[in-house]
């Protein structure tokens, strides 16, 4: 696994609350199906509903002990290198939480924890090429 993060993802209560904190900061975000994306740097921050993140990583909101709220990306590019990720995760003791499949959206994902309880997506999304160092350049949205 390449030592990079492609994007932080914030499960949130209130995606418009915390759209317009991040903006009142001076960050410039585009929103798609209710999730926002901010390029930061060679990577995005997204906020995306608490409850969404939750379930699209496996786990269940609402304890301590479960998900902190929070689901780094790693993304990749093939869906091989999705399934192949996975595998080496858990034989590192990660325990996978959502087996790769093809998500509603389109790319391919899995997800998984890692001893600590930190959630990682790896991911394969075409729509968010990768440069040869591996950094992410998010698409224009054409939204606002």
């Amino acid at each position: 696994m390449e030592q990079r993060i492609s994007l932080v993802t914030l499960g949130v209560s209130d995606v418009a609350r915390s759209r317009a904190f991040y903006e009142a900061l001076g960050w410039r975000g585009q929103e798609v199906e209710e999730t926002v994306f901010f390029q930061a740097g060679g990577l995005a921050l997204v906020l995306w509903g608490r409850d969404k993140l939750a379930r699209d990583c496996g786990l269940t909101d609402g304890t301590a002990a479960g998900f902190g709220g929070i689901a780094l990306a790693h993304n990749v590019r093939s869906d091989a290198e999705v399934d192949a990720l996975l595998t080496a995760a858990q034989r590192a003791g990660a325990t996978v939480t959502k087996p790769a499949a093809t998500n509603a959206v389109g790319f391919y994902s899995g997800c998984f924890v890692d001893p600590d309880g930190h959630a990682w997506e790896i991911a394969h999304n075409p729509g968010f090429p990768l440069a040869e160092d591996g950094s992410l350049t998010l698409p224009d949205f054409g939204t606002s």
